[in-house]
């Protein structure tokens, strides 16, 4: 269900009237999850499961559970509890009276407040916890990079939203085993391979969580760690879903956390991804209009022009490669007007 409102409804997120029709569909299909598509306070999420009797999530849980499930190495797993126990704790008060460890009466504390308290403590001493377990993550993934810039290869980072294809452009590039699935998430931390360029030159690529629209701040700070492999990358291979229909709307999430990890100005190269779901000559077109190449990482296609870009940018002697334009898709004078593909200028610059 959709609904346009000028801003949320404080207690419940939508209207009353929309409520009451949710209400109904609730009632009468009886489901076991209801999930919104945006970010629920507590209180919303309390007032909404005691209306539908059912338990409620918003998006950012939806998120975090799917991480959870696939978590598979140390870190990944860590960083999946700390942003679960970020979540958690602003939504422990009014969990029910099962929480109630004093009775309620003149001069005593409320019921649940007892409980309440040390599940707080406990909580905050977990997070302690995790964010040392953490900060040793770090430091070995520092002492990993600095012996990697001892040595003189240049590193690529691929980047994108979410099922873009990043893995499987890595084991397609690297003929290697890298896990690669048509799910959301497939990765959880990063992989790093030798990828040899013609000319018997190296490179280090490495493959990294996706990225989705609105990510909440916990999700970005929490998983901080896997994305500190982008700061000493010389170059971001930002991989896109051609046949996405919410292409423009993904590129532009993923430039906008780019921008807030400060990697704005990072050297970067569009790839359009997946071209063999679009009809021949029409990812290639895109790409062309923004300045990007179009592969295909399933079926290896546009490799070639794929590491003769990459080529050109990392052993460039410091060149600026002049950046194409921002685009509009031409469509006829008399076709209903599309909304306009037109990718941010951010994409463009390529600089060593």
């Amino acid at each position: 269900m959709l609904q346009r409102r000028p801003k949320p409804d404080p207690a419940t997120l939508i209207g009353s009237g929309k409520l009451e029709e949710l209400k109904g569909a609730v009632a009468s299909t009886a489901p076991e999850l209801v999930i919104f598509d945006h970010e629920l306070t507590p209180s919303q999420q309390r007032n909404l499961e005691r209306e539908f009797d059912a338990r409620v999530i918003d998006r950012t849980q939806l998120i975090l559970d799917i991480f959870a499930r696939h978590a598979r190495t140390r870190e990944g797993q860590l960083q999946v509890e700390l942003a679960q126990l970020q979540y958690l704790l602003p939504r422990l008060a009014g969990r029910g009276i099962e929480m109630s460890q004093l009775g309620g009466g003149i001069g005593t504390r409320g019921p649940g407040e007892t409980q309440l308290e040390t599940d707080r403590r406990k909580i905050y001493r977990r997070i302690r916890h995790v964010e040392q377990q953490l900060e040793n993550v770090r430091r070995i993934r520092g002492q990993q990079r600095r012996r990697r810039e001892a040595a003189p290869i240049a590193t690529v980072a691929l980047v994108g939203y979410t099922n873009a294809g990043k893995s499987t452009l890595l084991t397609a590039l690297t003929d290697s085993k890298v896990v690669a699935e048509d799910v959301l998430f497939a990765t959880r931390d990063p992989t790093s391979r030798r990828l040899r360029f013609p000319d018997e030159r190296e490179v280090i690529i490495t493959d990294t969580v996706g990225f989705i629209r609105d990510l909440p701040e916990d999700l970005v700070t929490a998983f901080r760690a896997t994305l500190e492999e982008l700061d000493d990358a010389d170059l971001l291979l930002h991989v896109v879903d051609a046949a996405d229909p919410q292409l423009d709307a993904q590129v532009a999430a993923v430039e906008g956390i780019l921008r807030d990890l400060g990697l704005g100005e990072k050297p970067r190269l569009l790839v359009f991804n997946k071209s063999d779901r679009l009809p021949p000559g029409q990812a290639r077109a895109l790409a062309h209009q923004a300045g990007g190449v179009a592969i295909s990482a399933a079926e290896r296609g546009g490799f070639d022009e794929l590491l003769a870009r990459c080529d050109r940018v990392l052993w460039s002697d410091g060149k600026a490669i002049p950046a194409p334009a921002p685009w509009r898709q031409e469509r006829p004078a008399d076709a209903e007007a599309p909304p306009a593909r037109l990718f941010p200028a951010a994409v463009a610059p390529l600089r060593r």
